[in-house]
């Protein structure tokens, strides 16, 4: 007879548990001894700890395997299919979202474009996608854990509320509490950047380090970090705005309002408005300035890459600030502008390496993470799974 279900939240409620189960999911299959070393636990803890995830079917342990030389030994990995996840991203033009399974794998997928960026607009979009996502992944409404969303700005992840989106044009919105009473879930919200520090440090290149950031590029300049093995928010949520780092006093016009930004010298409005001011009028989007960049030898082609090269530039320049700040290990380049990285990332590599300090380029190695369609959703899933997990593993 199947023991009678326990919350998920109960059964990682005990601490030791709950890094048992985050690192079998992040780094597992692993041994119960290759999963003591790695926790600092003497075997029996972990054995003592791991019944209730393996009757619950939280965890699964494979038949024994060959290990070397040593005794043939059990494997444990984690059933992903236990629960699901929901991810949001509000954007500008259009809402997005995924339902992920527990190892963040897509199960389904939407998009809903809305008319204004009003909040009311927004979180309604985000609401109704949430149901149609659920009832499209099967039995997923009897399995969700709740819903993550990621937003651009200034967001208070303890409150729910997004202090300030440039992008959006919001101001204190609180975006926890009616996404919560229109779908009935538990709702965690957080800087889309910072959805993707998650990602990456539970599933991703980030795995493998403590310290590093991920810096997305397109419409606007976005900085993650993760600190010391901890995603770091700052004081009130707002660590990591490097797109609005002042690099030029006198430079363009910047969406938050002030001028010479690192969003204004290097976002896709940046690149824009250099192929504009070399005479091609009729570029008017950034995949038309890329077309132009990589098409035929042409005076059009040399102002493009140009653009690149100098947006690429900006770009290394702010690199280059981080790295002397946090001295980190690695820099995971992503977002949509990364799609570019080959026009932009020799003159930013050049910037980057000419403007660190001492061994601090050196010390960080570059990683560009591929361009995904859920890439942002996703993140935001990941912001549920971590809640949920409750580990120290950050």
């Amino acid at each position: 007879m199947s023991p009678a279900p326990i919350p998920f939240s109960d059964l990682v409620s005990e601490q030791t548990r709950a890094e048992i189960f985050a690192t079998v999911l992040t780094v597992g299959p692993l041994s119960r001894t290759q999963l003591a070393q790695r926790l600092g636990l003497v075997p029996s803890s972990v054995t003592r700890m791991l019944p209730p995830l393996l009757e619950h079917d939280y965890l699964r342990e494979t038949d024994a395997v060959p290990q070397g030389r040593g005794r043939p030994q059990k494997l444990l990995h984690v059933n992903p299919d236990k629960h699901v996840v929901v991810g949001m991203k509000i954007g500008p033009g259009q809402v997005s979202g995924v339902v992920t399974d527990m190892a963040a794998n897509v199960l389904a997928r939407a998009e809903q474009p809305i008319a204004d960026c009003r909040p009311e607009t927004a979180l309604s979009a985000a609401a109704a996608l949430t149901s149609g996502l659920l009832e499209e992944a099967p039995q997923a409404a009897d399995r969700v854990l709740g819903v993550g969303v990621g937003v651009s700005g200034h967001v208070d992840p303890a409150a729910g509320v997004c202090r300030y989106s440039a992008l959006l044009g919001w101001t204190k919105v609180d975006v926890a509490g009616p996404l919560a009473a229109a779908t009935g879930l538990m709702v965690t919200v957080n800087n889309d950047v910072n959805t993707l520090v998650v990602a990456e440090r539970w599933f991703g290149a980030g795995r493998d380090v403590d310290s590093f950031a991920v810096v997305t590029v397109g419409p606007g300049i976005g900085c993650g970090l993760q600190l010391g093995g901890s995603l770091y928010a700052g004081t009130s949520g707002m660590a990591g705005e490097l797109g609005h780092l002042p690099l030029d006093p006198a430079g363009p016009m910047c969406s938050c309002g002030r001028r010479g930004c690192l969003e204004a010298l290097a976002g896709d409005r940046a690149v824009l408005r250099h192929i504009q001011d070399g005479g091609i009028t009729d570029c008017t989007t950034i995949a038309d300035a890329i077309a132009l960049a990589r098409g035929e030898h042409s005076a059009a082609r040399t102002v493009a890459r140009a653009a690149f090269a100098e947006v690429g530039a900006a770009l290394g320049r702010g690199l280059a600030g981080l790295c002397n700040l946090l001295n980190l290990q690695k820099i995971i380049i992503a977002g949509e502008g990364a799609v570019a990285h080959d026009l932009f990332g020799p003159a930013m590599q050049q910037a980057l390496d000419a403007h660190a300090f001492s061994d601090a380029a050196r010390d960080c190695q570059i990683h560009i993470d591929p361009v995904t369609h859920d890439l942002w959703a996703r993140g935001a899933a990941c912001l549920v799974i971590r809640e949920a997990v409750g580990a120290a593993i950050s």
